[in-house]
């Protein structure tokens, strides 16, 4: 009697033992394969940024301020905020220079680092040259090569190597301006916070 005893212990720890080892097996599973899973789901469900950074939209082909035909010497290896403004430079145009000079204002301490240059096809009135000359904006003649690079007013990030990189389209609404300004400032401050040059 003892031994059958003795036998049914040995056979219920076995058992025990054998639940263990197969609970111990799912554990394993589980801990290397559910980070595969939860990982290919983030991936198909778009759980992920998928690391876009910018607010701006990079540049698919190459663009410097020589094709421009902008000296880039005379920027001491600055950053640039350059706008292209439109042939005329009415009201929502001079709203648009207003939010991008506020959003190189707010750049506070990274403001030496960078040169707000507006980029004209036309003459300013009087009314706006007396704004300008308030203001930190280079003024610049849109050359005849620049025309046949920006079809559209834009504004544009450069770096200090003269290579134009990034743009910002304009919205055409008034009221999406402080938006755009917001989005255009914190590409600039990322862009100055990781940058050695400039």
């Amino acid at each position: 009697m003892k031994s059958e005893e003795v036998s049914a212990e040995l056979s219920a720890q076995q058992k025990r033992n054998r639940f263990k080892s197969r609970k111990f097996l799912i554990l394993v599973v589980v801990v290397f394969a559910l980070p595969v899973i939860l990982a290919k789901l983030s991936l198909e469900l778009n759980w992920l940024d998928l690391g876009v950074t910018n607010n701006g939209t990079l540049l698919a082909e190459e663009l410097t301020l020589t094709q421009l035909g902008i000296e880039d010497s005379q920027f001491k290896q600055q950053w640039l905020m350059l706008y292209s403004l439109p042939k005329e430079c009415e009201n929502h145009c001079e709203k648009v220079m207003e939010v991008v000079h506020n959003t190189y204002v707010a750049l506070g301490k990274d403001m030496p680092r960078v040169t707000p240059i507006a980029l004209f096809q036309h003459q300013f009135t009087a009314a706006q040259q007396q704004q300008l000359e308030k203001s930190q904006w280079q003024l610049q003649a849109m050359s005849e090569p620049a025309k046949s690079y920006i079809t559209a007013p834009q504004v544009f990030i450069v770096d200090p190597l003269g290579n134009v990189f990034l743009s910002h389209s304009i919205p055409e609404n008034n009221e999406l301006l402080p938006t755009f300004g917001k989005q255009v400032l914190a590409d600039m401050k990322k862009l100055l916070k990781y940058s050695k040059v400039g």
